[in-house]
């Protein structure tokens, strides 16, 4: 079964910088798209980037885009998601999503779509 770990999370100032890490293992699909999403208390889940292994084309939210980049190592069946410029606002609990195949709605972000996930990583950005 696939499996997702995610890493990296922490506590920084705003304007700071994170790196955080998805690990999969188990994935057997040709091409998938994968995605990070993000929650705070008492919001709805909400996806900030993807990515589709299937050609590399990556997709953000507004409110990230220029600060935030996603990435992905395929020898290491790894995505990455670099977050520069951090801002209070982006605190959340960062979640690793995978999509099989879903060339199509990668650029989408809708949480629905998504089949797998992870335990989630915490991002807290003081002021």
């Amino acid at each position: 079964q696939v499996q997702l770990v995610e890493s990296g999370g922490g506590s920084v100032p705003a304007g700071g910088s994170l790196r955080l890490s998805c690990a999969a293992s188990g994935v057997t699909y040709s091409s998938y798209c994968m995605a990070w999403f993000r929650q705070a208390p008492g919001k709805e889940r909400e996806g900030v980037a993807s990515i589709y292994t299937g050609g590399g084309s990556t997709y953000y939210a507004e409110s990230v885009k220029g600060r935030f980049t996603i990435s992905q190592d395929n020898a290491k069946n790894t995505v990455y998601l670099q977050m520069n410029s951090l801002k209070p606002e982006d605190t959340a609990m960062y979640y690793c999503a995978l999509l099989p195949y879903g060339p199509l709605r990668c650029s989408g972000l809708r949480r629905t779509d998504f089949s797998y996930w992870g335990q989630g990583t915490q991002v807290s950005v003081s002021s």
